[in-house]
C-alpha cells in the first residue's frame, strides 16, 4: 500500500476527470457546481465558504475535488459582516438535496451525472467549516416537533439512515460559531477530519479546531498544517484580506487539496487505498487522533 507521502504526491495533482462548471442559481440557490464531465452514483460534497469571503474564492480546491470524481457544490450565500451560520449550515443542506436528487450537467457530447444519496459530505473554511459542523449534526429530516429549549440539531435525531444522511465531515481553520460548533460536534457520529493552520490567528487551533475535533462524536482526526495562516487556501484579491489575517500559499493549498480529496474519497467512495492518508506522517504537519473506529 502506498504511503502517506505518496498518496499526497498523488492526490494533489489534478485528478483524471474532465470537469464541467455550474451554476447554483438556476435551482435557486446562488453559488457553483462542480462536477466530472460524466458519471453515475457520484459521491457529492457541500463546501462552505469563511467569512465575508465570496465562494469563487475556493475555484481551484473546488475543480480539484471535481477531476477526482466528486461533485461540490458552494453556496454563495451568508456573505454580510453579520452573517448567519445556522443559514449557511442550512444553504448546504440545501446543495446537498438538490445535487443528490437531479441530474446534473449533461452535453452533447455526454450524458448528465448522478449523485448517490448515500455518498455525502460537508466541508468547509473557516465560518463555512462550523457551518458544516451545524448542518451535519442535524439529521434529515426532522420529523418531530422540538421541544422548548432543545438544542435544533437534536430535533428528529431518532431517524437513522435517512435520506440525505450526511456520511463524512471535514473542517480547515475551523473559526468560533454561534451556535457553537462544539455543542453540535458532539451530535455527529461520522468521520471527522479537522484541518488546523498553525499560524492562524484569525482562528488559532486551541480556539476552533481543536476543541471541535476533540468533542466529536465519531472517528475524528485533528491535521495541523504548522506553518499554514488562516487564508492560505483561498485564491485572488478581496476586499475581506484587509481584515482577515493571512495569505494564499501555494504549497499549503495543495496538501489541503490531498488531505480532503483522500478522505472523501476513502468515507464517501470506499477507496481504502486512501486511508493511510487520514492519520499518516505528512511533511509539515502534526496529527492527533481523537476517537478511533474501523472506519478512520
Amino acid at each position: 500500500m502506498a504511503s502517506a507521502k505518496q498518496i499526497v504526491a498523488e492526490l494533489g495533482r489534478p485528478g483524471p476527470h474532465q470537469v464541467l462548471r455550474g451554476d447554483l442559481a438556476l435551482v435557486g440557490l446562488p453559488g457553483v457546481l462542480f462536477t466530472p464531465a460524466s458519471g453515475e452514483l457520484l459521491p457529492a460534497v457541500a463546501f462552505g465558504h469563511d467569512w465575508l469571503n465570496p465562494a469563487p474564492r475556493y475555484l481551484g480546491l473546488l475543480r480539484h475535488l471535481a477531476s477526482w470524481g466528486i461533485v461540490v457544490a458552494a453556496p454563495d450565500t451568508e456573505r454580510s459582516p453579520f452573517a448567519s451560520h445556522r443559514k449557511l449550515a442550512g444553504d448546504l443542506r440545501t446543495a446537498l438535496d438538490v445535487v443528490s436528487t437531479v441530474r446534473l450537467g449533461g452535453t452533447a457530447r455526454g450524458a448528465a451525472v448522478s449523485v448517490d444519496p448515500r455518498k455525502l459530505g460537508l466541508a468547509g473554511h473557516g465560518m463555512g467549516a462550523a457551518a458544516a459542523v451545524l448542518a451535519a449534526a442535524t439529521p434529515p429530516p426532522a420529523t418531530r416537533v422540538q421541544a422548548v429549549g432543545e438544542p435544533y440539531w437534536e430535533s428528529g435525531s431518532e431517524i437513522a439512515e435517512a435520506r440525505g444522511q450526511v456520511e463524512a465531515v471535514a473542517t480547515i481553520a475551523l473559526s468560533e460559531s454561534r451556535p457553537p460548533a462544539q455543542d453540535a460536534a458532539r451530535a455527529v457520529h461520522r468521520p471527522g477530519l479537522h484541518i488546523a493552520f498553525g499560524k492562524d490567528l484569525v482562528s488559532p487551533p486551541s480556539a476552533g479546531a481543536e476543541p471541535v475535533a476533540a468533542a466529536w462524536a465519531g472517528p475524528s482526526v485533528l491535521r495541523t498544517v504548522k506553518k499554514a495562516s488562516h487564508m492560505a487556501i483561498v485564491e485572488g484579491r478581496h476586499w475581506s484580506d484587509l481584515v482577515l489575517d493571512g495569505k494564499a500559499d501555494l504549497g499549503v493549498g495543495t496538501t489541503v487539496k490531498a488531505l480532503l480529496t483522500g478522505f472523501l474519497l476513502h468515507h464517501l467512495n470506499g477507496e481504502k487505498a486512501y486511508a493511510d492518508l487520514v492519520d499518516g506522517a505528512v511533511k509539515g504537519t502534526e496529527v492527533r487522533v481523537y476517537r478511533e473506529s474501523s472506519t478512520v
